[in-house]
């Protein structure tokens, strides 16, 4: 199984570099640092401020929860596939883009190892030609499994924190990518700062670490501050981009969509009644 996984990966990385097809993978060191508000967001800003066809993919194995973010229906996802249904039968649409759910809940990671779950990437690797985006919402930390489907990205988001364990992890991915695959098509977002110098100084501290240690630069994609919107909207179960476009979250996350796809996303002026509207949503 192992030499047809690997065998797949390169058939996948090959469609991609002749495809228009974007891949890009959301990855963290450690838990707690946003990632699937963050990625679950991006594809959100994709579709509708950018107007692009996404696919959001939950690959956290075992503990995928973008159907909790995102209120879908948590029976159809990956397993199901993997037990016969077609992947047809499983993507869900939400907010103009489409979600294909997790393997969360598995027995055993031994479900994964067959035939079935090289089938199952095969069908993958030929509906990603529907979209503009794919947006894989990996697990948390370093496994094989984060580890492949970063490496038959496009592009791969370090999110992290200007919190030194959030640091630490976020250096100890991108090192072993580096080392064992030459892997180092790196964005970095810093989330939760407190203003833009921490947020530049983290990554600052990031940057430098993999320059002297590894010879290569990083991208600082963006700096998205703490926001109790954010944590208003975790609480409630939706997205914070949707519920409070204006929050600096949502305006930030927006710039580095824009840095992405080299468009600039429309600003419509809103009306009285918008405003209004939007004040009492955001309880002002």
């Amino acid at each position: 199984m192992e030499k047809q996984a690997e065998r797949l990966l390169e058939l996948i990385k090959e469609r991609n570099r002749k495809s228009n097809c974007k891949v890009l993978s959301f990855v963290s060191g450690k838990g707690g640092v946003g990632k699937t508000t963050i990625s679950t967001s991006f594809a959100y800003i994709l579709a509708n401020s950018f107007n692009k066809r996404v696919l959001l993919l939950d690959c956290d194995i075992g503990l995928g929860n973008v159907h909790l973010v995102l209120g879908l229906d948590p029976s159809k996802n990956l397993k199901a596939v993997l037990r016969g249904s077609s992947l047809s039968e499983v993507i869900q649409s939400i907010y103009n883009f489409d979600v294909v759910l997790g393997f969360s809940g598995i027995e055993s990671f031994e479900e994964l190892e067959s035939y079935e779950s090289a089938n199952l990437l095969l069908q993958l690797d030929r509906v990603v030609e529907n979209y503009d985006f794919v947006i894989l919402d990996n697990s948390a930390g370093l496994s094989r499994f984060t580890v492949n489907f970063s490496r038959a990205a496009t592009e791969t988001y370090v999110i992290t924190t200007p919190e030194p364990a959030a640091l630490t992890d976020a250096y100890a991915f991108i090192k072993s990518m580096y080392k064992l695959y030459g892997y180092s098509a790196f964005k970095v977002i810093v989330n939760m700062a407190r203003s833009k110098n921490e947020g530049f100084e983290t990554f600052e501290r990031l940057d430098t670490s993999v320059r002297k240690f590894l010879g290569f630069r990083l991208k600082l994609a963006g700096i998205l501050p703490i926001s109790h919107k954010v944590r208003e909207s975790s609480r409630r179960k939706t997205l914070p981009v949707h519920t409070y476009p204006s929050d600096a979250f949502s305006i930030g996350l927006k710039r580095v969509a824009q840095l992405e796809t080299g468009e600039v996303f429309p600003e419509r002026r809103e009306s009285f009644v918008e405003r209004i509207l939007r004040f009492l949503k955001e309880g002002i």
